[in-house]
Formats: structure tokens, sequence, C-alpha cells
């Protein structure tokens, strides 16, 4: 018979998968000889037997729960449903990673009417007796019979006030009598069945209830948020209880052996007097802080300072307490590793270090790197009580407060006048770019985490919400609605791009805080990582910023962003509209030295560091106005003007768009194909370079450009778009008298490239992997309409792990850049290697260009910091599996 139900003196700390951290620490507790309530744990194996078996609980567990009981019995010397002298116990879930609120609990099982006739005497306190009956009964039926807790939460209310009391210490035995009448009849009515008076069938359904709250809608959501596995089950935890609302001399609380918030070494937390646990997370009562039960039971306060001492001694880590002190007598009910802050994880993993109760090393793994956001952006004063408008995904972090504005042109004027605007649209496109730019924060009702405007406003390190699909957009009535709510242009929100949450109004900020810590636990990642970390920057701005976050040099350099500005759009716009190569040409020549500006800007930024800089990649149409829009215009103007030059001009402009129309984009006329159609363009960029290299070195700075040609699929492409790169530098060269060193290769971004790399790697000096392209052509998912209409279900119904483009698919996005490092590198033994998509920024997707050997990842310059530390914890996690190897 398989064994599904341990004792707590048959467990340890180290069977957490076993026994989920909640049982496994009441057994580590147990073990280390502290004050813990006895009791059993039912196996998160068992939790998965009931699954398998249709949600019915196993007549093998069945019956080692009854065993377990007995051994319970025998311990404390009582009986579950004994009148005299009862046992009660809770039933709490217990998950391998803690998930605090997600799951479901209940506390004085084994009460009934007449049980609680003998706790009442046994006590010498009905008082007590009959609140803990109450109190059962409210919790097993919300819980176990599906009763909304509202109906007690309101007849108790009622209860109060018809007695003229303020809370729940005033009522008397009579009054909870009262009470559990009135619950009792709740129950009937809603659950249709009486009560329940038999403590075992009350337990049997505690535990089903537990094993299903593990598939309730906040643990699914939860779990999706934080990541953890759905087929690791939830254990069951059946503990004798211990009573903190027996008097005065009784009370409970919860508590943190270092402050959450700050990560300052002193004990935090709160407690109630004379109450149950579920009362200090409830929110009924105000409970008082840790410190102040010093006066209030001074040896009880001493005695739980030590424990907690010796808790965290033990387990090397800050530790979330549960405590219940029963007549003057303490009782751990739990411990766990503490949920803490971005800055408080930073101090507590520095002090720890410091102290020499953990290795840096060990320092580096404590810290989430997602963690890291919260550090370096804008962000809403904890203490502030939302009010949430609306929510959408959480596309960039950081918080905004700015006037409402829906179109890119009045986002500018008004940041131009001085004020602070948010861009509200149903999607960006590269056309709103000067009104993100101008704006605190960007608004998309449609789009996922990857859209255009999550992109760009990360890039930007700009807070920004996508998917937000409660707000209904009247773009030419410049408002939005949610529900009865109306907002006008003009009118001032707050978001917080790290929850996706939209108030109404202005709300209280806190500035970005480096502490002297976070910028130590990053030199301590640097000593460890063996992968580089580059930026996206596409202007001096971002370059500037990336060096002051630690970056090794600029990974992408996308100079279509070049183009964007709104005195350069009507010279692309020109370029584009030519109908020869000469009016072409004119055009370009006026774009020239715009951009060898822009690229002498970077250069001196990046003051000798590597910079990446891809040639122009979007198709042509995409800096040109919108087709449907410009119909719109030209009927108009053939109505009412049709003789007007302005009307010839429109319909020349249309005929192009026409021209450039593509059914695809994605997969049409873009990257290294436009070089080939029009190798005009890449040849006015290559000067632009050229000419730049050389100004900014006749001033004593050194520049190391790495010329990359886009979207490359066959070896041809490049090897001719890497000739004309070639020619152009030995032309400028030969003119400036400067040389210079410098590089070309491509981005792999199709499946051909990553698959012929062998053949690509002889014309190319590296190889930068643009894994946002490479993930749509891989899967054949256009990456906006996927978020927007299926891939959430896909994710829901497990047929994908993860979002393929937040966190890299390795088994087959991946497969494909090992397969193209290792053939590229099969001909250029020493070929430089990087990826440049948002995955470069993603902590498993870091772990994995760490173990195929690439060397450096890019990102967006805010999360610099956070590839930093990942970088370092994968060079970790792969010296440890190593060692593992080894030892096996």
């Amino acid at each position: 018979m398989n064994k599904f139900v341990y004792t707590f003196d048959q467990g340890s700390s180290e069977k957490k998968e076993l026994l989920g951290g909640k049982g496994a620490n009441l057994a580590e507790m147990t073990r280390i000889g502290l004050p813990v309530p006895y009791g059993f744990t039912i196996s998160t194996e068992a939790c998965n037997s009931y699954y398998d078996a249709g949600e019915s609980i196993p007549a093998e567990i069945e019956l080692q729960v009854v065993e377990a009981l007995q051994i319970l019995e025998e311990k404390t010397g009582k009986k579950l449903g004994d009148p005299a002298d009862p046992l009660l116990v809770s039933v709490r879930s217990g998950a391998v990673h803690s998930m605090p609120g997600m799951m479901d609990t209940v506390l004085n099982l084994g009460m009934n009417d007449k049980t609680v006739e003998g706790l009442a005497n046994l006590t010498g306190n009905p008082r007590f007796a009959y609140d803990s009956y109450r109190r059962f009964i409210q919790m097993f039926s919300d819980v176990v019979l599906d009763v909304d807790n509202f109906y007690f939460e309101q007849f108790l209310e009622e209860v109060r006030e018809e007695k003229g009391y303020d809370s729940d210490p005033e009522m008397s035995a009579a009054d909870w009598q009262q009470v559990i009448k009135g619950y009792k009849d709740i129950v009937k009515r809603h659950a249709k069945r009486n009560f329940p008076e038999d403590p075992k069938e009350q337990l049997f359904l505690s535990i089903r209830a537990v094993f299903d709250s593990w598939n309730n809608q906040r643990a699914i959501v939860y779990r999706r948020l934080q990541k953890i596995p759905g087929h690791l089950g939830t254990a069951v935890n059946i503990q004798s209880m211990v009573f903190g609302n027996m008097g005065n001399d009784s009370g409970t609380g919860v508590a943190f052996t270092r402050n959450p918030s700050t990560g300052e070494s002193k004990l935090y937390g709160e407690y109630l007097i004379n109450a149950q646990g579920e009362d200090v997370v409830a929110g009924i009562r105000t409970p008082q802080p840790i410190a102040t039960l010093q006066h209030e039971m001074p040896e009880v306060y001493q005695q739980f300072v030590e424990t907690s001492n010796l808790l965290e001694e033990h387990y090397q880590d800050m530790q979330d307490i549960e405590f219940t002190v029963e007549r003057g007598e303490l009782f751990i009910l739990q411990t766990r590793t503490g949920k803490r802050t971005a800055q408080a994880a930073i101090t507590i993993a520095v002090d720890l270090a410091e102290e020499n109760i953990i290795s840096k090393k060990e320092a580096l793994l404590r810290v989430d790197p997602d963690q890291l956001n919260q550090l370096l952006h804008h962000r809403i004063d904890d203490s502030y009580q939302r009010k949430q408008l609306a929510k959408g995904l959480p596309a960039s972090p950081g918080a905004a407060t700015g006037q409402v504005v829906f179109y890119a042109d009045d986002a500018e004027r008004l940041a131009n006048d001085g004020k602070k605007v948010i861009l509200v649209r149903p999607e960006t496109t590269p056309d709103d770019i000067h009104g993100i730019v101008a704006s605190q924060a960007t608004i998309t009702s449609r789009g996922g985490m990857t859209s255009h405007a999550a992109v760009v406003a990360r890039g930007m390190g700009k807070a920004c919400i996508c998917g937000c699909e409660a707000l209904s957009i009247d773009i030419k009535g410049k408002q939005f609605t949610v529900g009865d709510v109306i907002v006008n242009q003009g009118d001032r929100i707050t978001i917080d791009g790290s929850t996706g949450d939209i108030m109404l109004g202005e709300v209280p900020m806190i500035e970005p805080q480096l502490s002297e810590e976070f910028q130590l636990l990053l030199t301590w990642a640097d000593e460890e990582r063996k992968l580089g970390v580059r930026a996206n920057a596409d202007n001096s701005k971002d370059a500037a910023k990336a060096i002051e976050f630690g970056a090794g040099g600029i990974g992408l350099c996308r100079t279509e962003h070049m183009f964007m500005d709104a005195d350069r759009i009507p010279l692309v716009q020109e370029m584009i509209l030519a109908e020869t190569y000469e009016e072409r040409e004119h055009a370009l020549m006026k774009l020239l030295p715009m951009q060898q500006e822009d690229f002498e800007g970077i250069f001196e930024t990046m003051q000798g560091y590597p910079i990446t800089i891809r040639l122009l990649d979007p198709p042509l149409h995409e800096f040109l106005p919108d087709k449907e829009e410009l119909i719109v215009e030209v009927t108009k103007l053939q109505i009412l003007d049709p003789k007007s030059k302005e009307l010839k001009v429109k319909e020349d402009l249309l005929r192009k768009v026409r021209l450039l129309d593509e059914s695809n984009p994605m997969l049409g006329h873009r990257g290294c194909r436009l070089g080939m159609i029009y190798p005009e363009i890449y040849l006015m960029q290559a000067k632009a370079i050229f000419y730049a290299i050389s100004k900014v070195m006749e001033k004593g700075i050194d520049v190391k450009p790495e010329i990359m040609i886009p979207l490359v699929g066959h070896v041809n492409e490049l090897k001719e778009m890497r000739q004309l790169v070639v020619n152009v530098g030995e032309q400028i060269m030969e003119e400036t008298g400067q040389e210079s060193d410098y590089l070309v290769g491509t981005m792999v971004e199709v499946p051909r490239a990553a698959l012929t790399a062998d053949q690509i790697a002889q014309e190319a000096d590296f190889f930068s992997f643009g894994t946002n392209d490479l993930t749509q052509t891989t899967f054949g998912y256009s990456r906006d309409d996927a978020e927007g209409k299926f891939l959430q279900t896909y994710i829901d119904k497990k047929v994908l792990p993860d979002n393929p483009f937040a966190s890299l698919d390795k088994e087959g996005v991946g497969k494909l850049v090992e397969t193209g490092v290792k053939l590229g590198r099969a001909t250029k033994p020493g070929l430089k290697t990087g990826i440049c998509g948002e995955h470069g920024g993603e902590k498993h997707s870091i772990q994995f260009c760490h173990d195929v050997g690439l060397d450096y990842v890019s990102c967006s310059p805010y999360r610099v910091p956070l590839a930093r530390l990942a970088a370092a914890q994968a060079t970790i996690k792969h010296e440890q599996k190593q060692g593992v190897k080894e030892l096996i």
C-alpha cells in the first residue's frame, strides 16, 4: 500500500515536494523541539490520487487518515466527537510553493451541539466555547458547503446592532447561542441541508474541500502569475487546535523575523488578544504591533523572540510565522519563507551574506530577477487605498499620472506645453512613436504583453497597460467609458504598469530607490556571470541609461526609430514616394546628415562599448498614412474640392500606399529584402555610420560598430548586403583617411537562417538571434493576433506551458537557436552570438542562453539589472547541475 499520510514526527523540511511547504515545516519544527500542536499531513500525492479517482477520496487514503487520527487522539488524550473531552482540529491546505490566501482553511472542526457543551464545561468558559462553534459553522459552511460568507456576516452585524455592541468580544455566551441558531437556519436555507453534526463526516468533507480548492479560480490565477505547475497538488494538514480566544491571557498573531517591506533586521508583525488566527487577516478588528506584546505578555514575547531567532537561523532566511497563545502558553502553528518586496529581498540577501550566514552565490539566488523592476520605476505609494477603475495586462512596470489623450499629435503638443499626458489608443503603430515618447504612459484596449506599445514602452522604461478590454474607446469623440464612467480627453488618470490597474485622478508616487545593497548585489552578479549583458537602445539618451544600469554595450540599435521623428517623417515619405532613382537619392541625401548625427551621439555616449546597428527592417508602408483614412480623405476632397492641389497630392499618396500594401507585411518586403531591391537605402545608412565613426574617432573616442543585416534567410542575401557595406566602408575610410575596425553580421529571425547557419556564417562576423520574429515564424503565429485571440486559452488549457513571446520556447525556437550556434561555430569557431529579442530580459530565457553558449543577451535598458542578476544565477545553477552530474 502506498503511504499517503504522515504524522508530524515522520516528516522533515526535505520532504517539501511530498508534504507541501506547510507540512514539511510543521514536521521540521516538531523535529527540532518547538511547541507545535500535534497532527498529521495528507500528502500532495494523495491530492493527485483524489483527482485521478474523479474527485473522490480513495479507500486506502481514508483508512490511513483514520489511523493517523487515532495516533493524534492518543497523543492528545482527546477524541474527535467525544462530548466530555472533545478533540478539535484545523484543516489547512499546504502547497509545495507558498500560495498565501489562495486556498481554503477550516478551524475548530469537531464541534457540534454536544461537544460545544463539553468544551464549555472543560474550560469553564461557555462564551469561548460558543464563539468557537459559531466560527466553525461560518467557516465550514463557506469553504465546504459553498454558502457565501456574506450571509453570516450580515446576520452577525444585525445581532450586534440589536444588542448595541461595537465588536465581537462584547458578545456573551447567550448571544453566540442566538447567532448559532441563525447560522444553522442560513445553512438550511442556502445549502438545502442541515449542518453536519458527525465530526468524521465534517473531517472528510473538509479534506475534499481543501483538495478542491487547489483548482479554485483564485488559485489557478495565482499559479499562472507565479508560474507554479498545476500538477503539484496540495497537501492537507490536520492539526490539533489551540485557542487564542479563551480570554485576555490568549491571543493570536503573524510575525516576520525581518521587515518584509524594507528588509530591516527587526521583528515585524501583528497580534490580537482574545482572537483566533483568521481574525488577524480578516480585518474585522485592528491588530496591535508585535512589539506591544512585550508589555501585555513579557514572558511569551521573550519566548517568541527566541523562537523567531532560532527559526531564522535554522532556515537561514527571513521567516513568516503564525502563532497562538492559549492561556499564557505559546504555540507555533506555521513557519515559511516570508514573501517580501524587491528592496527587502536584496537587503536581506546581502545582510545574510555579510553576516556569513549564507554565501554570496546563495545571496544571488535568493533574489528573483523579476522583482528588480519594482526598483527601477516610479511606483504607487503602498499606503494609498486604491480604487480601481479598470484592469489590463501589466505590460511595462512603473506608475504614471497624466491627462488622457487619444492622438499621438495631441500628446506631443500638450507635452511640449509642459503637460503630463497618458496616451490611450485601441492599439499603437510606429506612427504613434512620437506620442509614446511624449507621454508618461500608454494604455491600449487591444494587444498583448509583447505588442508594439508594450515593447516600445519597456524599451523607454515607461509604464504601459495593454489589452484592457474593459475600456470602450471612442477615438473620434475623444473619450472612453468603463461601465457608467465616462473619461474625456484632458481628464486625469493614474496607471500602475506593474499590476495593470487604472485609477481616476492623481495618486501619490514614490521615486525609484537604488540602494547600496542593490548596487553591491549587482557587483557580485557581475563577478559570477559568464554571459554578457547588452541593451536595446535607439538613441543617445537610452544608451546613457543602459550604461548607468551596467550594460556592456548595445545589442540592438533599431535605425527605423530614427526616422519616426515628426521632422523626418515627411522626408522619409518623400523618399518612399520617389518615382525615380534620382528622386529617391535626393531625398536620402537629406536624411543622411540626420542619421549621421544620431549615430555620432550614440557612439560618443557608448565610449568604446560595442554597438550592434540594425539596418532598416520594417516595410516602407509603415512610414505612410493609414490606407483607410486616406481613402476617406480622398473621397471627401473629390466631392468638396475636386480641382484642389491637395486632392492630387492625396491621390498620389493613396496610389503609392496601395502599391506598397501587402497581404502579410511581416513576411513581405522588409529587412534585407528592402536592401536588395532598394540598395540606395542601405547605402545611405552605411554612409551615415562610417561618416559618424570618422567624426567620433577624430575626437579620440573609440568606436566598435557591428553592422547587422536583418531578416536574412539565404547566404546570398547576406553576401550581397555585406559587400555593399564593405564597399562603402572602404570608400569613406579612403575619403577621410580614418581607418576603423567593424563587424558585419546578421539577425537570425527565420528558421531557414538557423538551419543553414553553417553557410551564412561564411559571410557573417556575428549572429544576433531576433527571437521575437523567430518565434512568430517558427510557430506561424502573428504575435498580436495570437495574444489577442487564442494564446491565453492555449496556456489555460495547457496546450502551451507559457506565452512563447514572453518566455523562450526551448523545444522549438530554442532548438533553432542551439542549431544556429552549433552550425555557425562549426564554420567559424570564434563566431560571436547573442539574442536581442524581448526574451533577452527574461530569466528563464537567459538561463537557456547561458546553457547553449551564447556570448550575450540584449534587452531594454530598464531590464539590464534584471538580466545581470539572471545571468549570474544561470552560471551558478549550471555549475550546480554539473556538480550533481559529477557526483552521479
